[in-house]
C-alpha cells in the first residue's frame, strides 16, 4: 500500500502528522520508540540530518490507521496517477470480495456508523460528540471510529464499503521446520495408501527423535502448511489416483445437434446383474448385453445377448443394424478384444490393439467403409451409450420379473433374496426386448435433438429428412456378417482347405494353391459350402465340403473316380479351347513362305594334325560275341601280326603261363593285343 509514498520517517515527521493511535508529541514518541521499535534493527536506521544523524523508522512499525494517514498525506503524486488509483481501487474490492459473510456484514455496520456521524454533524452536532454517539450505538470504542475514519480518508465515497474491510489476515510467516522432517512428512502423506495426517505426524516425531531433526512444529501448524503449500489437486492425485484427479477438471460437453440419423453410432457391452439359466451351462450365468446406439437420437438400434463379449456377437449386432437401418458413416467403440478384433476392424491403421500386419484380412467395418473411432477406456463421456446402461440396468435388472434373480450391482450390495431363482433364457430375452422397446418409445426426452420427443420419434424424423443420406448394403455384403471368418493357407497342389477336421475344395482354388485366403462360414453348419475370399476381400469361389469315406466303400470310390474324370474332362475341354492349334499347324505357320536350305559344306582347317592317343578297340563282353566268329577273327589278326606263323589255340581257362605277359591269368573272352 505504501509503495507509492515514502517508507522511512523520523520522529519529528511522525509527530507533525498527528497520527491516530500514536503519541502526539515528539518526546512521547521517542519514549514509545525506545520501548517498542529500537529492538528491531531491520526496521530502524541512521540517516543524515541537517546538523547530525537522525534515527528513522520504517512505516511498517506503525499501526494500520497511522499508515493510512501517512498514505493520505504523502502519496498525493501517486493519487494523481489514474492507473495507480484504479489499481488501488480494484485491490480494495478484491480484498472485500474475499471476505466471509460475517466480515462483509461488519463492513456494512461500519459504513452505517460513518454515515450516521455525517448526518449528526450536518445537524449541528460537534465532531467529537457525534463520534461518541455513534460509538455507543454500534458498541465500539472511540478509537475504533477514528480508525474507520482514517481508512476512508482520501477514498471516494463509492469505495467506502471496500475501504472499511478488516485488514487483519493470517501471517504469511510459517513456523520454522526442519527441511528433512518436512520432506519426510509430505512423502509419507502423499502415498496411494492415503494414511491419516495424524499417523504421519506420529511417525515424523518418531523419526525426528532418531535423526535429531529440529525444530518440529505442532500437528495443526504442519497441517495448515501442507494445505497452503501443496495444492488440493496434487493431494488427490497422490492419494486417490489419476482417475479421481481427472474429476477435478471439468468434463467436456459434446453437442450432437449437427448429426443426423445413422451418421454416427456408438457401441458397447454391459454385463446384466441377473442370473439366467442357459442350456450350455449347468449353473446360472450373467449375460452380456451388446448394443449399438444412434448418436443423433439416442435410440438403441440393435442388440444381442451373449455369455461373453466376443467378436462373433459384435459381428451379429452390426449385421442386425445394417440390415434394419443401413450402414453408418462413423462408429465409436472402445479397444476391447471383441471390438478391436481383426475380423471387425482389420485393415484399420488405428486399432490400438494387437499387431497390425499387412496380410491381415480386412475387417467387417473396414470392408463396409465405416470410419472407426476408438475411445478412451473407462471414459463414459466418450460413449453416450454408457448413460443408456444406467437406465436399462434399472428397468431390466430391478424389474419385478427378475425378482430373486437380481444379483446386485456390486458384491457388497446383494439383496436378501440373492440367487433364490434364475430366469430362463427365452423368457429373459423377451423381457430385454420389451424393456429396450419401452426405452426407445418413452416420451419426454430432454436431449437437445429430442426436445421432449421419444428416441423413436426423433430417429424417424431424422430418417425422413431429405438431407439424410444412408448407405444400404448389397446382397454380397450381407455375407460379411452372416458368416464367421477365418484366415487360412490352402494346401499346395490342389489348393484344398482344411479346417476343423473338414476339407473344402473348388476348381478355382487351383489358382490359389499354397496362398493365404479368408474363409467365411456358418459356425453351426461346418459341412455347408464355405465362401473363400482373398486377402483383399474379393470373392474367389464357394468351396464344397469333401466328405471322408471308408477304405472299402466301393460306391464312394466309384463316385470319386467319376467326379475326377469329370474334372479332367472339364480341364481338357478348357485346354482344347485355349490350345486350338495342333503342333503340326504351329509348324506349318512357322515354315510357311520359307525356302528350303541346302546342306552346308564342311569347313576344312588350313593345317592338319594327326590324332594321338590309345587307338585300341573297346573290349567287348564274351557273352555278346559268337565263339566261332571270335576264333576266326583272332586267327586272322594274329596271322597278320606274325607274318603267317602258326598259332596254337587253347580252350578257355587253359592258357599257359608266359613270362612276357606275366603269370596272372586273363579273364576268358578278353583279348589284349
Amino acid at each position: 500500500m505504501m509503495a507509492a509514498c515514502r517508507e522511512w520517517f523520523s520522529l519529528a515527521e511522525l509527530a507533525a502528522c498527528k497520527l491516530p493511535g500514536m503519541p502526539a508529541t515528539e518526546k512521547s514518541l521517542d519514549n514509545f520508540a525506545r520501548t517498542n521499535w529500537r529492538g528491531d534493527p531491520s526496521r530502524t536506521r541512521q540517516a543524515a540530518g541537517k546538523t547530525k544523524p537522525v534515527r528513522q523508522y520504517h512505516v511498517s512499525l506503525l499501526p494500520l490507521a497511522a499508515q493510512t494517514r501517512l498514505l493520505a498525506l504523502h502519496a498525493a503524486p501517486a493519487n494523481d496517477d489514474a492507473d495507480l488509483k484504479e489499481e488501488a481501487r480494484a485491490s480494495r474490492w478484491r480484498r472485500f470480495e474475499g471476505l466471509s459473510n460475517s466480515q462483509k456484514s461488519a463492513c456494512e455496520d461500519r459504513l452505517k456508523a460513518l454515515t450516521e456521524r455525517e448526518e449528526l454533524m450536518r445537524a449541528g452536532t460537534p465532531s467529537r460528540a457525534a463520534i461518541d454517539i455513534v460509538a455507543r450505538r454500534v458498541g465500539a470504542s472511540r478509537s475504533a471510529v477514528y480508525l474507520w475514519l482514517a481508512s476512508v480518508a482520501s477514498v471516494d465515497r463509492a469505495d467506502w464499503l471496500a475501504a472499511l474491510a478488516p485488514r487483519s489476515k493470517a501471517s504469511a510467516v510459517r513456523l520454522a521446520c526442519c527441511d528433512e522432517a518436512w520432506s519426510f512428512l509430505t512423502s509419507d502423506y502423499l502415498r496411494p495408501e492415503s494414511p491419516t495426517f495424524t499417523s504421519c505426524y506420529r511417525r515424523l516425531q518418531k523419526a525426528a527423535k532418531k535423526e535429531r531433526w529440529i525444530p518440529i512444529p505442532s500437528e495443526r501448524s504442519l497441517r495448515r502448511r501442507l494445505d497452503a503449500e501443496v495444492p488440493a489437486a496434487v493431494q488427490v492425485l497422490a492419494r486417490s489416483g489419476r482417475d479421481k484427479a481427472k474429476t477435478l477438471y471439468p468434463a467436456q460437453r459434446r453437442l450432437r445437434g449437427h448429426l443426423h440419423a445413422m451418421q454416427a453410432v456408438n457401441m458397447d457391452g454391459h454385463k446384466i446383474d441377473v442370473f439366467v439359466r442357459v442350456p450350455w451351462a449347468e449353473k446360472p450365468v450373467r449375460l452380456y448385453l451388446v448394443a449399438i446406439q444412434d448418436l443423433s437420437s439416442g435410440k438403441i438400434l440393435s442388440w444381442r445377448l451373449s455369455d461373453a463379449e466376443t467378436w462373433e456377437t459384435v459381428r451379429l449386432v452390426i449385421g442386425d443394424m445394417v440390415e434394419a437401418y443401413g450402414i453408418p458413416d462413423n462408429i465409436y467403440l472402445d479397444n476391447g478384444r471383441a471390438f478391436a478384433s481383426k475380423w471387425i476392424s482389420g485393415g484399420n491403421r488405428t486399432r490400438f490393439r494387437f499387431k497390425v500386419k499387412k496380410e491381415d484380412p480386412r475387417g467387417l467395418l473396414t470392408t463396409l467403409g465405416v470410419t472407426q473411432h476408438f475411445t478412451t477406456p473407462y471414459a463414459g463421456q466418450s460413449k453416450p451409450i454408457e448413460r443408456a446402461w444406467r437406465d436399462l440396468a434399472d428397468t431390466i435388472a430391478r424389474h419385478p420379473a427378475c425378482a430373486g434373480a437380481y444379483t446386485g450391482n456390486k458384491p457388497d450390495a446383494k439383496p436378501e433374496n440373492y440367487a433364490s431363482r434364475a430366469i430362463d433364457l427365452a423368457v429373459f430375452r423377451q423381457h430385454v426386448a420389451t424393456e429396450i422397446a419401452d426405452h426407445n418409445a418413452r416420451e419426454g426426452r430432454r436431449a437437445a435433438n429430442c426436445a421432449g420427443r421419444s428416441f423413436d420419434t426423433t430417429f424417424a424424423a431424422s430418417m425422413a429428412d431429405p438431407a439424410t443420406i444412408v448407405r444400404w448394403p448389397t446382397k454380397a455384403q450381407k455375407a460379411l456378417w452372416l458368416l464367421a471368418s477365418e484366415m487360412i493357407r490352402t494346401r499346395k497342389g490342389s489348393g484344398e482347405i482344411h479346417y476343423q477336421g473338414n476339407r473344402y475344395w473348388s476348381a478355382a482354388l487351383n489358382q490359389h494353391a499354397g496362398r493365404k485366403v479368408t474363409i467365411r462360414f456358418d459356425p453351426d453348419r461346418l459341412h455347408a459350402p464355405v465362401r473363400v475370399y482373398d486377402l483383399d476381400n474379393a470373392l474367389i469361389c464357394e468351396a464344397d465340403c469333401i466328405a471322408d469315406t471308408g477304405f472299402n466303400d466301393i460306391d464312394a470310390a466309384r463316385h470319386h473316380a467319376r467326379s475326377r474324370r469329370d474334372f479332367i474332362k472339364a480341364v481338357a475341354a478348357q485346354k482344347t479351347a485355349q490350345a486350338s492349334l495342333t503342333a503340326q499347324q504351329l509348324a506349318d505357320i512357322l515354315s510357311r513362305g520359307e525356302t528350303p536350305r541346302s546342306e552346308p559344306e564342311p569347313i576344312r582347317p588350313a593345317v592338319k594334325r594327326l590324332a594321338r592317343g590309345n587307338l585300341a578297340l573297346k573290349p567287348v563282353a564274351n557273352d555278346q560275341i559268337d565263339n566261332q566268329q571270335f576264333d576266326d577273327g583272332f586267327s586272322k589278326a594274329m596271322a597278320q601280326l606274325t607274318g603267317g606263323a602258326s598259332i596254337h589255340q587253347f580252350p578257355h581257362g587253359n592258357e599257359p603261363e608266359c613270362s612276357a605277359y606275366g603269370s596272372k591269368k586273363r579273364k576268358p573272352g578278353v583279348i589284349r593285343l
